[in-house]
């Protein structure tokens, strides 16, 4: 059963979360870009949450995928990860606009959005659950 469409939005979730940090930048200054993986290594702002957050999420959005005989958990766990992103989300945008030296700052990252697209990602996995969800029940009745 993990052929089903949520164990690929599921998948595209985790590597979201837990691939493309390496790969998509945070903002870039005049003097460095900053990646995600940067606040983790370096003393910057001492946000290192964020990346473990990240982490976290991709871990959770992978087990996930192999849960789905116990659909109610896999429903559960999707909106804990749905939390995960949002508050990894307002941590991104409280970083950006209390960002020191803002006026060199010209340019933002994609890696801010990754949340957003994870969030997407997961709340699509749970629609399919849902219907999963629905349609066992449905056929429960008709015994």
């Amino acid at each position: 059963m993990i052929q089903r469409i949520q164990s690929i939005y599921l998948f595209l979730a985790a590597l979201v979360s837990g691939g493309l940090i390496f790969v998509f930048k945070l903002w870039a200054t005049v003097k460095e870009q900053i990646y995600i993986l940067d606040l983790f290594l370096k003393e910057v702002l001492s946000f290192k949450i964020i990346p473990v957050l990240f982490i976290i999420s991709a871990l959770l959005s992978f087990v996930t995928i192999f849960l789905y005989k116990n659909r109610k958990l896999q429903f559960v766990l999707g909106r804990l990860i749905i939390l995960i992103n949002l508050f990894l989300l307002g941590l991104l945008i409280y970083l950006s606009l209390t960002l020191s030296g803002e006026t060199s700052v010209s340019e933002k990252g994609i890696g801010m959005f990754l949340p957003v697209l994870a969030i997407l990602l997961i709340v699509l996995a749970n629609k399919a659950i849902k219907k999963d969800e629905d349609l066992v029940k449905s056929a429960d009745r008709l015994r």
